[in-house]
């Protein structure tokens, strides 16, 4: 009885030394972090903190690219930014685009989304024509889009002439030519939206809507109540890639229409490269770096806070 009493005792001290121990994974993660923590942090170091770090400190100053900035002008740049017009124009584009990228662009890839995530003949097909917009470079649509806007040689041209009308110059009229841009923005990046929604379509577990289905609900309550719900996830998702591709909008515009015109269109980042890089006014082009980055950083931080943050 001793011996088993004693057995029983030493057999409870080693199952709670072994509790205690800690796994290979966890004592071999030191060696992994020291080896590869300090270069990855370098790196951030060197191209994402100091450049921030430089932009903050020549927006303080005016300056136009040569030699070293010594005319501190302190907050002088940001009045001059927040009074400049075609600033004022590129933030509330950059908000246009936003609103549409949420009220337009996302409800038709959830629409095709649900078309497409179905087993039907040719969607490989259907899905590889609505995703390659996406696939193609900013640049080059920017520039087929400015051909096919073209009021003398594009395709615009040759419907107009085709029906005996005018021929719009889209891309030269100050009130057409954000829409014209907004038009090419939905086209260009719907496809990236609708896949992410076909994945997350794919996901849901197909016997919740037969249920749905066997108690009688309609297509439109099947989605309301059943699908919508479960893509929520995919949902902020990708709503936040819109917002935040939005405000960074640049390489689709400047092809397209380059600001105009009479900074019709800029963005802030177009505004950024015409004014910081073009005109060499780095001290503002710096400040514009700044708002931008404090806003973007804002709006990430804020919807993970409040949107994300079970996901």
């Amino acid at each position: 009885m001793t011996d088993l009493t004693a057995t029983g005792v030493a057999g409870s001290v080693t199952a709670s030394r072994t509790v205690t121990y800690k796994s290979p994974t966890s004592r071999g993660r030191l060696p992994v972090l020291i080896l590869f923590l300090p270069p990855a942090l370098l790196l951030f170091t060197l191209f994402v903190i100091l450049p921030m770090g430089e932009a903050a400190w020549y927006s303080l100053y005016r300056w136009n690219g040569y030699g070293t900035p010594t005319e501190f002008v302190g907050i002088r740049n940001f009045t001059v930014l927040f009074n400049n017009g075609a600033f004022s124009q590129a933030l509330i584009n950059n908000g246009l685009i936003i609103v549409i990228s949420l009220l337009l662009q996302i409800p038709l890839a959830i629409w095709l989304a649900m078309m497409l995530a179905n087993k039907i003949t040719g969607v490989v097909a259907f899905r590889l024509i609505f995703f390659l917009p996406y696939v193609l470079a900013d640049v080059a649509a920017g520039l087929i889009w400015r051909f096919v806007y073209d009021g003398d040689y594009g395709l615009f041209a040759a419907i107009a002439g085709f029906f005996g009308v005018a021929t719009p110059y889209v891309l030269a009229d100050r009130d057409l030519a954000i829409y014209a841009v907004l038009a090419v923005i939905v086209w260009k990046y719907f496809g990236f939206h609708m896949m992410l929604y076909i994945a997350g379509l794919q996901a849901v577990d197909r016997s919740v809507l037969e249920a749905a289905e066997i108690d009688g609900a309609t297509g439109w309550q099947k989605f309301r109540y059943v699908t919508l719900p479960l893509l929520s996830s995919t949902v902020r998702l990708s709503v936040f890639f819109a917002i935040i591709g939005s405000l960074q909008l640049f390489d689709l515009v400047m092809p397209l229409t380059g600001g105009g015109p009479s900074n019709s269109t800029q963005t802030m980042v177009t505004f950024l490269y015409t004014y910081g890089v073009t005109r060499m006014q780095v001290g503002l082009g710096s400040a514009v770096g700044v708002v931008l980055f404090v806003i973007c950083v804002t709006l990430a931080f804020g919807y993970k806070r409040i949107f994300m943050r079970h996901d």
